[in-house]
């Protein structure tokens, strides 16, 4: 398709099944053809919400009740099928296939676009993202960054009318930002998309787009403006409410600890997923002391998530051995993969990057409850625990919400909630800060470094360096492995 789609919302507003408050309320929004928006908010304002409405996949009347009116080119897009592509911000859930060139040509095929041009375009997507690999890879074999290039690829091989990008870099690593922005940004000049990208980090974006819309929490439009007008004039103002503005920095002062007793060591490890994968990792030689902050940083692809799930007990090792300490593994003997599930719970605790994964409970507070219950601690005990953490993580208003109907940041903050509820010595977070506006980033790197305090060992996958000048006391840099 060539050339953008208009957008407009007229008193538009969703307010999820079993919710009291609604999503978004009152939205009043034009997006003409062919521009290209940035749409901001805090944590928890509708963006996501909006975006799924606009691409149609928000659910019917069971789902939630919609007030208002919205179009895109004209078509209510509930009813009818509009040109619109949406890359998810949970990159798992944007993967359909088990092959990469099956996946990124799915799209074009329900387009109805001819064979050879389908595999033309999903040759010049996977290369505009950065993704080279061979069309027969398994999709199953990709890290959570390049499941978000292959979903990008995917929607961009359409060629839709309109774009939806719901933080499309948030898994990825700096270079990969810019190469998927570029990517973007040519997709568009080319085809003159109508854009709509939803980031909490800025930076990269300013220069592509050509209008900033802040949604207010709950319903309604803040500010409308040019970006650098935006930033100019109200940039202090949205970074007091949560916005991530640039040039302003977060602050976040803390002293670096001494290292306590080693809790958990590799030997020789070689790490990978298992059968016939590759290895992805050789040689690990790491230790996390009582009391400090790890991070774990590198390149998408390089094995970091592996690498957590391994330390975590969660998948076994290659080769080489993840010894745990006497401390942690009184009773239970040394080696975390020979764990049963209940030891694990009470010492090792992970955040996995997709946070709807960890999910099994009807609501936020039932969610909380799982692991403390599965502990067998007394109810009392678990109540104060639910409530102590709804109020410190700002999920007390969701607490009888669905885990599955909250926004990405929320479902976070949540799933960092489960694992503190039983409150492990060792907690291995994978994206912790995903997701997350200033104010939300704050409170969440506040919680962690009064764990490390109390004298926990946090391990942090992240790609967020402002999570690895804070809380790098330990940083573990992984490269590919020869």
């Amino acid at each position: 398709m060539s050339g953008g789609v208009g957008v407009e919302a007229r008193g538009w507003g969703w307010r999820h099944a079993g919710r009291r408050r609604a999503a978004l309320a009152g939205l009043d929004l034009v997006v003409e053809p062919g521009e290209r928006v940035l749409l901001l908010g805090p944590s928890g304002a509708g963006k996501s919400t909006f975006v799924r409405a606009l691409a149609g996949v928000l659910g019917g009347e069971d789902e939630g009740e919609e007030t208002g009116e919205l179009l895109v080119g004209g078509r209510d897009p509930a009813r009818e099928r509009v040109a619109a592509g949406l890359v998810l911000q949970d990159p798992q859930a944007n993967t359909i296939f088990g092959r990469v060139g099956d996946d990124v040509a799915f799209g074009c095929e329900n387009l109805g676009v001819e064979r050879d041009e389908i595999w033309r375009r999903v040759r010049e997507a996977l290369d505009a993202v950065g993704l080279r690999l061979p069309l027969d890879r398994s999709t199953a074999a990709l890290s959570g960054g390049e499941r978000q290039r292959l979903a990008l690829a995917g929607v961009l091989a359409m060629r839709p009318g309109l774009l939806l990008l719901d933080e499309p870099t948030a898994n990825l690593d700096p270079a990969g930002v810019i190469e998927v922005r570029d990517a973007v940004a040519e997709v568009v000049r080319r085809t003159g998309a109508t854009l709509i990208v939803i980031e909490h980090r800025v930076d990269a974006w300013l220069e592509l787009v050509d209008r900033a819309v802040v949604l207010e929490a709950g319903g309604g439009v803040r500010a409308d403006a040019a970006p650098d007008r935006l930033i100019a004039e109200r940039g202090a103002e949205l970074a007091a409410d949560g916005a991530w503005v640039p040039g302003i920095p977060v602050v976040f002062e803390r002293s670096t600890p001494s290292d306590g007793e080693t809790l958990l060591s590799t030997d020789a490890l070689d790490v990978g997923r298992g059968g016939d994968a590759p290895l992805v990792q050789r040689g690990l030689e790491v230790t996390v002391p009582a009391g400090t902050s790890t991070v774990v940083t590198g390149p998408n692809g390089v094995g970091k998530t592996t690498f957590a799930h391994t330390l975590a007990g969660l998948l076994a090792p290659r080769a080489g051995r993840v010894v745990a300490s006497d401390a942690l593994a009184r009773g239970v003997g040394p080696e975390p993969i020979r764990w049963r599930s209940r030891a694990l719970l009470s010492r090792i605790g992970t955040v996995f990057q997709e946070p709807a994964h960890q999910f099994v409970a009807a609501t936020v507070r039932r969610e909380l409850e799982v692991g403390p219950r599965a502990a067998k601690r007394g109810e009392a005990e678990i109540t104060a625990t639910a409530d102590e953490l709804l109020d410190a993580l700002r999920l007390d208003h969701l607490a009888n919400a669905s885990p599955f109907t909250l926004s990405g940041g929320e479902q976070r903050r949540l799933s960092v909630a489960t694992v503190l509820a039983t409150a492990p010595r060792v907690i291995v977070l994978d994206e912790p800060t995903f997701g997350q506006d200033r104010r939300t980033w704050l409170e969440l790197v506040g919680l962690m470094s009064r764990l490390v305090n109390e004298g926990h060992a946090l391990v942090s996958v992240t790609h967020d360096l402002d999570v690895v000048r804070v809380l790098g006391d330990h940083v573990v840099e992984l490269e590919r492995a020869a």
